[in-house]
């Protein structure tokens, strides 16, 4: 089953993002109280644990929130995903618009170990249907 593992928000641009216990998606805005909502194409950025695992067999010790994540996943393959794909995610649903990103300034994590994966394996969407979302939440990819 895919799921959520951990939310999470920064309230001012520039800062790390911080796991939460609950995120509400509100329709053509993204994630309440995070500082990068807004009506535009990327209103919510997802990475998988997957993904997570190849920079920590590298040697760090992430948190979620890390890769500046909304919404950290288990057990689907957000990457190989095309754009266009509708998820069921708790009680929202999210429709990815870009996958990947590119990174005008290296971040910490590229600078300590020389590669990043939110740039390739990141995905974004934006709400299709307003809800809550919280770790555990099953996550299902809709046809």
């Amino acid at each position: 089953m895919a799921r959520v593992l951990a939310v999470c928000i920064s309230e001012r641009r520039g800062e790390r993002k911080h796991p939460v216990d609950e995120i509400r998606l509100r329709l053509d805005h993204g994630i309440a109280g995070d500082a990068h909502a807004g009506s535009w194409h990327r209103q919510i950025s997802l990475l998988a644990n997957e993904s997570v695992d190849k920079m920590r067999e590298k040697g760090l010790t992430l948190a979620p929130g890390d890769f500046a994540e909304n919404i950290l996943t288990e057990g689907v393959a957000l990457r190989t995903l095309p754009v266009g794909t509708r998820l069921r995610v708790g009680e929202t649903e999210l429709e990815i618009t870009q996958i990947g990103k590119e990174c005008h300034s290296d971040c910490e994590i590229k600078k300590k170990v020389g590669v990043c994966v939110m740039p390739a394996e990141g995905v974004f969407a934006i709400v299709k249907r307003e809800g809550a979302v919280k770790a555990g939440d099953e996550i299902e990819v809709l046809a």
